[in-house]
């Protein structure tokens, strides 16, 4: 048989083994024991919020005392044998290992956003947003995606090891850092970060949320991967005020401040003034990516010596996607002015969030908006901003260490490394850490990510099991590698 009418055959017997593997795990006798955990951790709601009269930090403290208490229920072992350090709510715990040489810090957060959409029963939910139901292949509820599963993983794992021997002791030393802040970027994770210095602990990697195990990753790109994140992209809130005499309508004026604003986000819209680059990782994510990417996509990835240039200059023009990829990115969210019909207002403003890409960083992107601001008259508030994060190193041995883990874990899944464009906790373990990782072993779909922070989150339980083998995998793993 010729090789043309060879690989039809080797097509569908690849698809029949992968719909085999597929089918197995959803039939793992583990996957419905583990959504039941889960859903019990999306019972208990932990919306955080910032700290103040309406939301006093002691009160949420104590609520999170009471989660505390249920995860113990659940993590009888983990309890028992793991140093835990409560940190107003937030938590770090150790498991001791066979050596501190390469200390290895497992992440996710036990805090999750207010339920957007809902009413107390629930509405426009298919299941109320804390019934943690388990229905249709699915535990549902908020923070089943984001991100209790990957707690729960962390956490089954370190459960199971010590159910096989109690007295064991895992390679390196392995710690577990889950902050009831992250959502708000509040004090929880800096306090972890905090105590680990004052202990003189320096992880050799830390592996939190961001990444995760994608379909078809990104348009023309088709197949599972696992988008390992290295790094995230800077960011900043800012405010535009453009000021300027009131007056009523029934005498109009050029150049409100209204009209200034509106000319400006229209102009930095059409027109960005920040320029796009192909930085290492974003090269590196299109070249591992390549080959299952769909002609002509496949053709321009595989040969970005040629295309790299045509790449940058056309794609951020296609989709956001691709600008968020290539540089950095403004996106307008909130604007004020005036409260009546009849009256121009003195003042008008707009709010935009920023996300820097390194090659143009913190301030030279502050630099470049700011100048462009000026040419319309308006002035701009920095409300925050904070720089690109360190970037993991692609050829390093803790990066190598998670390909492989995923490798050992899920034959055959083909890995990529990528920049993640949100924020999480990780950032704050740069000052400590050289290798923070965003890698969670979930697999997230399209109902999976649309989810996440939006009405109707749910995970498909099934990749629950993979999770759970990744991180002991991750946890033991350690054992034959030289120093």
């Amino acid at each position: 048989m010729n090789r043309r009418n060879d690989d039809p055959m080797k097509k569908q017997s690849k698809a029949a083994k992968a719909q085999k593997k597929q089918s197995a795990a959803a039939e793992d006798p583990r996957a419905r024991c583990y959504a039941e955990k889960l859903s019990r951790m999306v019972r208990f709601d932990t919306t955080s919020y910032p700290y103040s009269e309406e939301h006093p930090a002691a009160e949420q403290y104590a609520r999170f005392l009471e989660y505390h208490r249920i995860l113990a229920e659940l993590f009888p072992l983990v309890h028992e044998n793991l140093e835990k350090t409560d940190l107003e709510g937030s938590l770090l715990y150790h498991w001791k290992g066979a050596s501190g040489d390469r200390p290895i810090v497992l992440m996710g957060h036990q805090d999750v956003v207010p339920a957007a959409g809902s009413s107390s029963s629930g509405s426009a939910w298919e299941y109320p947003p804390f019934s943690g139901a388990v229905a249709d292949g699915k535990v549902w509820g908020r923070g089943s995606v984001d991100t209790k599963c990957s707690c729960m993983a962390i956490l089954q794992a370190i459960e199971e090891l010590l159910a096989a021997d109690a007295s064991g002791q895992p390679p390196q030393d392995i710690y577990f850092s889950t902050s009831c802040t992250e959502e708000w970027g509040g004090p929880g994770c800096p306090s972890i970060v905090g105590e680990l210095r004052r202990r003189g602990v320096k992880p050799w990697l830390v592996c939190d949320e961001g990444g995760g195990i994608y379909r078809d990753p990104m348009p023309g790109v088709r197949g599972m991967f696992a988008m390992i994140g290295v790094g995230e992209k800077g960011r900043a809130n800012l405010r535009f005020i453009a000021r300027g005499e009131g007056g009523h309508a029934s005498t109009p004026r050029k150049n409100t401040p209204i009209a200034r604003i509106a000319a400006f986000v229209h102009h930095v819209e059409k027109h960005s003034p920040f320029h796009s680059r192909m930085e290492p990782e974003t090269r590196a994510m299109l070249e591992a990516v390549s080959p299952a990417a769909i002609l002509p996509f496949r053709l321009a990835l595989q040969n970005l010596w040629l295309f790299g240039k045509p790449i940058e200059l056309a794609a951020p023009g296609i989709s956001g996607q691709a600008a968020a990829m290539l540089g950095t990115t403004i996106t307008f969210t909130m604007i004020s002015g005036g409260d009546a019909f009849n009256v121009f207002p003195a003042e008008a403003s707009v709010g935009a969030n920023l996300r820097f890409s390194r090659h143009e960083d913190m301030e030279e992107s502050l630099a470049i908006i700011r100048k462009k601001a000026e040419k319309y008259g308006l002035e701009m508030e920095v409300i925050h901003a904070s720089p690109c994060t360190k970037r993991a190193d692609l050829r390093g041995e803790a990066y190598r260490y998670v390909e492989e883990t995923v490798e050992k874990t899920f034959p055959g899944l083909r890995t990529s490394p990528y920049i993640l464009t949100a924020a999480t906790d990780a950032a704050f373990y740069d000052e400590i850490c050289e290798s923070c990782i965003r890698f969670a072993p979930i697999v997230y779909g399209p109902s999976e990510k649309k989810g996440i922070h939006g009405t109707n989150e749910a995970l498909t339980y099934s990749c629950l099991p993979g999770a759970v083998d990744f991180y002991k995998n991750l946890i033991t793993g350690t054992e034959n590698r030289a120093v």
